[in-house]
């Protein structure tokens, strides 16, 4: 069995892990009846004590995180000691200082990255010791503010010095354009240069497509239909039966955000017929270094209210992971070019399901000619807490696009006029050029984006096969 490693910096890193590791809880709580330290467990939690019984399960055991907690203020880490998962967290794993990044990536990556770069490769390594098989880093930061970006990215860097084998899985959130940091876009820009050199696979996640699809299962539910359409205590919708008490703002769009990771590790965890490890996510799906950005789209979001799910609704699912609305970033993979596509689904569903909607959705799916049969799939046979089964759908395609294209009109807007940019070039260690350098390697990023969609809608052409002299 496999293990990963969580690393969660900034405020929203620490509030997506937080949900994370709750909802992990209870999975695990669902499926461990006994209540025993077990293999599934050991991929994200070590058995500390087993004299300890943990009061936010059954389990008669005491489950430490295997997380590194990372913020430059101390009230979102702090907040969680004082909650009912505090005793999931090692004291010893913990880095905070008082201060903040004020919104500056510099800030976050040039000044408390050198500050607490030693303290922060030896919490890694003791994380990293207590695996037998260390397989994954997770890496959950925002793009927007200072820390999750610049002090995310620096550690993302770290990773690739000090474990270059293990792979490094990156769930970035997005600002969307209303966002109340003005600074963000050149925050998100110089982080998307890191993430371009140093990390394996990105998850890239908008905070305007939570926020969507959030309304729109509150909309279901006030309407009255939960009965046939929503489960309200859904792992997605609700933190009820949960280790928290109190539910915030934005617990249920970071629920979402919590249940990608949950479904993306699910093979790693459980058994099924047909497992996927994460080291072929990446082999299978990143054809090219630099385009390594997945779209990912959960299904149900609105939860089955019956537990025996006819055939029909079977495949409404996987008509619906390809669907805009149930996308996590602004976009439509379907008007798009794929690259390659990975389906993990959890639950009662057989090999010969997932065949038939695989054949039923490629002719309305344009794949590049040279990978017309580029798809992954992994079945696992535990599903989610709550539903009959569910579907995570990975797609390397170009419809990410727009989103790059807009994150750099709206850095050149602040750029031309050179707003803002004394509050990062008083930093010590950076330059204008580090500004031109980002948007340079943002700008090629397109780029490459853009040679792929002009083939699309050309003729597939056939390899030549091989002639064999006689």
């Amino acid at each position: 069995m496999t293990q990963s490693v969580v690393v969660q910096v900034g405020q929203c890193g620490n509030q997506v892990g937080c949900r994370f590791w709750d909802l992990a809880l209870r999975e695990h709580a669902a499926v461990n009846k006994k209540g025993m330290y077990d293999e599934a467990l050991s991929s994200f939690f070590r058995n500390v004590d087993t004299r300890v019984v943990c009061l936010l399960t059954e389990f008669k055991f005491f489950p430490f995180s295997k997380a590194l907690l990372i913020d430059m203020e101390e009230g979102v880490v702090n907040e969680i000691l004082q909650g009912p998962l505090r005793d999931v967290f090692d004291s010893k794993q913990l880095i905070t200082d008082v201060s903040g990044s004020g919104n500056n990536w510099a800030v976050g990556h040039k000044i408390y990255g050198c500050q607490y770069r030693e303290n922060i490769v030896e919490k890694l390594r003791k994380t990293a010791e207590h695996c037998d098989s260390l397989q994954c880093f997770f890496i959950i930061h925002s793009m927007g503010g200072g820390t999750g970006s610049g002090l995310g990215t620096f550690v993302l860097n770290l990773l690739e010095e000090e474990f270059p084998e293990v792979y490094r899985f990156v769930t970035s959130v997005y600002p969307s354009g209303e966002d109340d940091v003005i600074t963000s876009p050149y925050n998100s820009v110089l982080a998307m240069k890191e993430l371009n050199e140093h990390a394996d696979c990105v998850l890239p996640i908008e905070n305007e497509s939570l926020f969507e699809i959030v309304n729109k299962i509150h909309q279901m539910i006030n309407s009255g239909k939960l009965g046939s359409t929503v489960k309200q205590n859904s792992l997605v919708t609700s933190s009820a039966g949960s280790a928290k008490t109190q539910v915030k703002p934005f617990d249920a769009m970071n629920n979402i955000v919590a249940n990608l990771l949950l479904n993306l590790t699910s093979s790693a965890r459980f058994e099924g017929s047909l497992n996927m490890d994460l080291n072929e996510i990446s082999m299978n799906l990143v054809p090219f270094p630099r385009l390594h950005y997945l779209v990912s789209s959960l299904t149900p979001l609105y939860t089955l209210a019956d537990v025996n799910v006819p055939s029909r609704r079977l495949d409404q699912m996987f008509s619906d992971a390809f669907s805009r609305d149930h996308q996590l970033i602004q976009a439509d993979p379907k008007h798009s070019l794929y690259l390659a596509c990975a389906l993990l689904v959890r639950g009662n569903v057989q090999v010969s399901d997932l065949r038939r909607n695989i054949e039923r959705l490629k002719p309305s799916l344009q794949f590049v000619s040279w990978n017309q049969e580029g798809w992954k799939t992994g079945l696992c046979s535990v599903p989610p807490v709550g539903h009959s089964h569910s579907l995570l759908a990975l797609a390397n395609n170009t419809c990410v696009k727009p989103t790059f294209i807009e994150l750099k009109d709206r850095f050149m807007k602040l750029y031309k006029k050179k707003a803002h940019l004394h509050h990062y070039l008083q930093i010590d260690g950076m330059e204008q050029s580090c500004f031109s350098e980002a948007v340079s390697s943002l700008s090629d990023l397109i780029e490459e984006y853009n040679e792929l969609d002009a083939t699309k809608g050309g003729p597939r052409v056939d390899p030549s096969r091989l002639k064999i002299a006689v």
